[in-house]
């Protein structure tokens, strides 16, 4: 997946992305009981730990299961040493969110000896609050600007603020993730203001443009915000606190979440890793791998060919110009002329002088003319 340094590439939409952090110890023993048990159970066709992609301070899951009895999904969980966990699935068709939640497969659901683990693992890293649950904000007013700025730039969570027009009782403390699709559970986290904390809020979302309405609620944008993110289209006027199903709420988060959304920090190395790096392949698709592979070395055998001919012609013509550059070269020093001797030079400097010599020396009119007497010589004498 290219992408340039300013513009992340967008999030497809057969992919599920979540992470999170588990607060508890032996989390890598923790996710292989889960798939164990969900293996057994039938949840899941196969998972597999690739002994290739593990290392010192990092665990890689793979499962894959199908839903609505077709459609594959593809799955892959790392943990690093300090139980951050980034989970990527991918299904062969775009992603629905009333199928489970891929995160509900590979960590366990509920705190009881049937698990034997401990479920602390939904814990958002940006925040700190819970995947699952209800998450008041902090008394202190710095605290709540500096958390809500984080959640408003947070690109992998979907965050929710909701305000508590008056403290609501036992009926008003259902968290809002039982109520939504079960694809986007693990996926929201939410945040409830007390009554006396609506202006600090709305002070600590104004640089996002979200507002939070009395007693209503509102969908964060994250960063970078999606395309189409309207803050009013995503606040809700007035949710009831007594038990029933916030159905206005339900919605503004469902839509929010089908939003094409630029993939966040980290999302696109999770991707490639999963579509490139996988390892659990059935016996069809190893097959077919397999085939893929004897076609690609085919076609590098026959380039490696072309190439063989190609540098063997090259070689012969370079050798016919190089027999006909030898044969030049013997026929041109025939053709020029010796170099000269140094008995040569010297029998032709002779000769120079001695035209010269000769081109000095008197002819015999003016001889003749020199041995007469003056008187002779004269005219009139």
């Amino acid at each position: 997946m290219l992408s340039s340094p300013n513009v992340r590439p967008p999030t497809p939409p057969t992919v599920w992305l979540a992470h999170g952090h588990h607060a508890g110890p032996a989390a890598g023993e923790v996710v292989r009981a889960c798939l164990e048990r969900h293996k057994d159970g039938g949840g899941i066709d196969d998972f597999l730990e690739p002994a290739e992609a593990r290392s010192e301070d990092e665990r890689v899951f793979e499962a894959r299961w199908r839903v609505e009895d077709t459609v594959t999904v593809r799955a892959r969980l790392t943990v690093s040493d300090g139980h951050a966990w980034v989970l990527a699935a991918e299904a062969e068709r775009p992603w629905d969110p009333r199928w489970p939640s891929p995160a509900a497969l590979f960590w366990p659901q509920d705190t009881g000896a049937d698990t034997g683990a401990d479920t602390d693992w939904d814990r958002d890293p940006v925040t700190g609050g819970r995947l699952r649950g209800l998450n008041p904000l902090p008394e202190d007013d710095k605290a709540v600007r500096r958390l809500l700025k984080d959640a408003a730039r947070d690109g992998w969570a979907v965050h929710v603020v909701v305000h508590e027009a008056m403290t609501p009782d036992e009926r008003g403390l259902v968290p809002l993730a039982d109520m939504l699709p079960p694809g986007l559970r693990h996926r929201v986290v939410e945040h409830r203001a007390a009554p006396h904390q609506l202006r600090v809020v709305n002070w600590a979302l104004r640089d996002c443009g979200a507002e939070v309405p009395r007693g209503g609620a509102v969908v964060l944008p994250g960063s970078p915000a999606p395309a189409d993110y309207d803050a009013a289209a995503f606040s809700v006027r007035s949710v009831f606190l007594d038990g029933s199903e916030p159905t206005e709420l339900i919605a503004a988060v469902t839509r929010f979440a089908a939003l094409p959304r630029p993939l966040p920090d980290g999302a696109e190395e999770a991707v490639t890793a999963l579509r490139e790096q996988w390892r659990l392949l059935t016996v069809e698709e190893e097959l077919a791998r397999q085939r893929a592979l004897v076609a690609m070395y085919a076609d590098a055998l026959e380039a490696m060919t072309k190439s063989r001919d190609l540098y063997r012609e090259a070689a012969e013509q370079a050798h016919e110009a190089l027999a006909a550059y030898r044969e030049a070269a013997v026929v041109l020093p025939e053709q020029r002329p010796e170099p000269d001797s140094p008995l040569r030079q010297l029998t032709r400097t002779f000769g120079r002088l001695k035209e010269s010599a000769l081109a000095l020396r008197p002819g015999p009119d003016t001889t003749r003319q020199a041995e007469q007497p003056p008187a002779q010589r004269s005219d009139g004498g």
